[in-house]
């Protein structure tokens, strides 16, 4: 079996967006967790979620590869982005957008804008 940094590389080099949460996208259990997924949802991005609370190793692991102590974690295109505040500052700036726009990952940009609008 390969080591927890072999499989979050391995995940996070085939998949445009990956997110280590606390749950799965579908039924998250932690309100960070829930938020960053809920953005992601709302705004339509096909991403990869990685239940953190399924595999110890990967719980821990996932820290010690992006040295960010917190779950949830978002990584676009291989690259950690950050957790869920600063996903949060990221989509209420527009940064979110350009970031998915640099990477060529689809995304609703009306909803992006609702979440603006609604948080004005």
């Amino acid at each position: 079996m390969t080591d927890a940094r072999t499989r979050i590389a391995e995940t996070n080099a085939a998949n445009d967006v990956v997110l280590y949460m606390k749950g799965t996208k579908d039924m998250p259990q932690c309100g960070f967790s829930s938020r960053v997924a809920g953005v992601l949802n709302y705004m339509g991005v096909n991403f990869v979620d990685v239940n953190v609370l399924a595999d110890e190793e990967i719980r821990q692991g996932i820290k010690d590869y992006s040295d960010w102590p917190t779950i949830p974690q978002l990584y676009v295109k291989g690259e950690f982005v950050g957790g869920c505040d600063i996903v949060t500052e990221m989509t209420l700036s527009g940064e979110l957008d350009q970031l998915f726009d640099a990477n060529g990952v689809a995304y609703d940009k009306a909803a992006a804008e609702k979440i603006r609008e609604a948080n004005a």
